[in-house]
């Protein structure tokens, strides 16, 4: 039996793919890409052979039999175009139908769009959101915007270049002037980073040629402008909380993100309403 292997790969610069990465790919029986056309001319830069078949957005589904089927006799690395597959592209899917299956599933680690901008944007990195990209239509934009604009957390977005002005304008408008960080290009030719202002950077990028991949790190509302929750607010989150899953501990770190209390205060508050 087989085992299913994340693989990740350069977003851009080639020199980023580990030797276990390589190593995998070489070794692996078959390889699921993202698109095939690509990921062909990564196999054809380290000199990698192993058979290679197409596994994206259209055809997940049909495909999962075959990768199933291809598990049960030996490894299989599953590729995005760029990055660690499962995020922001169908690999999800995959990695469901693997475990359900039986089959194990293992990362080889390595470059991540997302991690990367947060890493370089001097904003807070403790705790941050991840929403891929925004919703192409202005009015669902809005909408994910305005789900998000109370979060204390960092949050990090995807934007094409085409859309980029756009975006910045909403998030603007609805989020406010926070500090941001737009990476543009990472590890490529023309990589380029710019912090300041939403509104500086709407200003800056009207003025930029459209070209590029972007990835938006957007400081989240702080405690004072978002205000301390009444006590009546928290206790019915905490009730909402309890319903689930959760330890009292997992509660109150997250809660504490949102409600400007601090975490023991609210672990107290649970263990008097358990």
């Amino acid at each position: 039996m087989g085992t299913l292997y994340l693989v990740a790969t350069p977003i851009g610069n080639l020199e980023d793919m580990s030797p276990r990465a390589v190593r995998i790919l070489r070794e692996a029986s078959l390889i699921a890409a993202e698109d095939t056309r690509h990921t062909g001319k990564l196999l054809k830069h380290f000199e990698i052979e192993t058979p290679l078949t197409s596994y994206f957005e259209h055809n997940k589904l049909n495909k999962l039999d075959f990768i199933l089927d291809k598990l049960s006799s030996g490894d299989v690395a599953l590729v995005s175009d760029a990055g660690t597959p499962a995020i922001n592209d169908p690999g999800y899917e995959l990695v469901r139908a693997a475990l359900a299956s039986g089959f194990d599933v293992r990362p080889v680690p390595g470059p991540s769009a997302p991690i990367s901008a947060l890493a370089v944007s001097g904003l807070p990195t403790d705790s941050f959101l991840y929403l891929g990209y925004l919703p192409s239509k202005t009015s669902e934009r809005h909408k994910r915007l305005q789900e998000v604009e109370s979060q204390l957390y960092t949050l990090i977005f995807f934007e094409s270049p085409h859309r980029i002005i756009e975006s910045l304008e909403d998030i603007f408008s609805m989020l406010g002037d926070r500090r941001i960080c737009v990476a543009r290009e990472m590890t490529k030719l023309f990589e380029e980073y710019w912090r300041g202002t939403v509104s500086g950077a709407v200003e800056y990028f009207k003025s930029q040629p459209a070209r590029g991949e972007f990835t938006l790190v957007v400081e989240g509302k702080t405690k004072e402008e978002r205000g301390l929750w009444t006590e009546d607010e928290l206790r019915a989150a905490i009730q909402k909380e309890l319903t689930g899953e959760k330890s009292a501990k997992e509660i109150s770190v997250e809660l504490a993100q949102v409600s400007g209390w601090n975490k023991k205060e609210i672990y107290a508050l649970i263990n008097k309403m358990g």
